[in-house]
């Protein structure tokens, strides 16, 4: 099988040739621009650029070279932007080594040695401490409470960092032919590279909110004020329906996968009762599968962090086919109880090696180890591609990267 077959013949639950691997297809599979920076080092890798294509989660954009040496199976459609140097210039990161931003992307320096980000109309919209490796959230635009209609929304969506400065190829978006441009660049793509193709749409709903609002005012709102929730709902939704629409009708029948994202989980169970769960926003995400189903030929994939296992139910029944990052060290996410219950049913994309303690902690036997024991326990019958549990952070030695991808290699069989 070519990588794309590989990817494919996984989600399809049919076991192929090898375990497909995953690094950087999305921006909750990625690695740190430290972390990447270091690992090149350590590889003896002195040609090409660290560039930092999502600039919050402060994550590199993984090198051909890179991707050929892991074997790696899947891309992001928003490599195929920012192509050529004039798209980059120079910075430090927070170890000092040398990296690149987007050039439209310049926070400012403070006299305290912090960066902020401004929206366009000057409001600060994020904040990296000095030494810091991602921007925080600090614009809440709805804070006070819930507007009298929408019509501000696409407004106050805009004050958001996660959307004010979004990775490639979003920032693009709102510039005239965006989406014949992503059509012919997402076609060049892939008739450039056998590896699956990823467009990353978002289009979150309790994320939203939790953006809108702040979570802590949110979390109470599920529950004290669920008709205006269900009018933000309803607004967003008529948002992602139109995104949907223009990016399936771009790339529906190029892309192989497009990623959505909604984090519905805590380390001890989901945010809310899977009662509350069907009411509010299991309609509207089988929705949104639906329709990338009947318009593309595109796979769906949920990024969702913590202990999901209460939701997966409904998730599988709204629809998605790919689950991510798989956080295998949260209540009830064990590997095998998680593959006895719902392997045939949804594809694990990720849990194939802990961040949290392992990957950053153990030594490279110990990586090793614990990713030859993650991949027997996933890798039957398909259903599986291998990624860290959510992206490499900076504080991960590089011999542990390498371990991890090595023991990958030995299963297999390379």
């Amino acid at each position: 099988m070519n990588s794309r077959e590989r990817v494919i013949a996984a989600l399809e639950h049919r076991e192929p040739d090898c375990v497909p691997v995953d690094l950087g297809a999305t921006p909750s599979s990625g690695i740190s621009a430290i972390a990447y920076g270091k690992l090149k080092r350590h590889l003896g890798m002195t040609a090409g650029h660290t560039r930092v294509y999502d600039v919050v989660q402060q994550l590199a954009q993984p090198e051909d070279s890179l991707l050929d040496r892991f074997h790696i199976d899947a891309v992001d459609v928003g490599r195929a932007f920012n192509a050529d140097d004039s798209d980059w210039y120079d910075v430090p990161l927070a170890d000092r080594q040398t990296a690149q931003y987007p050039a439209w992307f310049h926070p400012e320096l403070s006299a305290n040695g912090s960066w902020i980000a401004r929206a366009s109309d000057g409001t600060v919209i994020a904040r990296m401490p000095k030494d810091g490796t991602f921007f925080d959230q600090s614009c809440f635009p709805w804070l006070d409470g819930y507007p009298d209609n929408f019509k501000s929304l696409s407004e106050a969506m805009g004050k958001v960092h996660w959307a004010a400065l979004v990775h490639s190829p979003w920032e693009r978006a709102a510039e005239p032919g965006f989406y014949q441009e992503l059509r012919r660049r997402a076609i060049a793509l892939r008739a450039s590279t056998d590896r699956a193709l990823v467009i990353v749409a978002g289009c979150n709903l309790f994320e939203w909110g939790t953006f809108l609002r702040r979570m802590d005012n949110f979390l109470m709102d599920l529950y004290l004020h669920p008709r205006e929730v269900e009018r933000l709902l309803d607004a967003l939704m008529e948002v992602h329906l139109t995104t949907l629409e223009k990016v399936c009708r771009a790339v529906g029948d190029v892309c192989d996968i497009l990623r959505f994202g909604d984090d519905l989980g805590t380390n001890d169970g989901p945010f809310m009762s899977p009662i509350l769960y069907r009411r509010l926003f299991k309609p509207r995400h089988a929705r949104l599968c639906e329709y990338v189903h009947k318009n593309s030929q595109m796979k769906t994939f949920l990024h969702s962090c913590g202990s999901l296992y209460e939701l997966l139910p409904d998730l599988i029944k709204a629809g998605y086919d790919v689950i991510n990052p798989v956080q295998t060290d949260c209540r009830d996410m064990e590997p095998d109880k998680l593959k006895r219950e719902f392997g045939k049913d949804i594809c694990f994309w990720g849990g194939g090696c802990d961040t949290r303690s392992v990957l950053n902690r153990g030594s490279p036997d110990e990586v090793r180890r614990h990713v030859l024991e993650r991949l027997e326990r996933f890798a039957l019958g398909g259903g599986f591609v291998f990624n860290t549990v959510h992206n490499i952070l900076p504080d991960v030695p590089p011999e542990n990267i390498v371990a991890m991808y090595e023991a990958v290699e030995a299963f297999n069989g390379r």
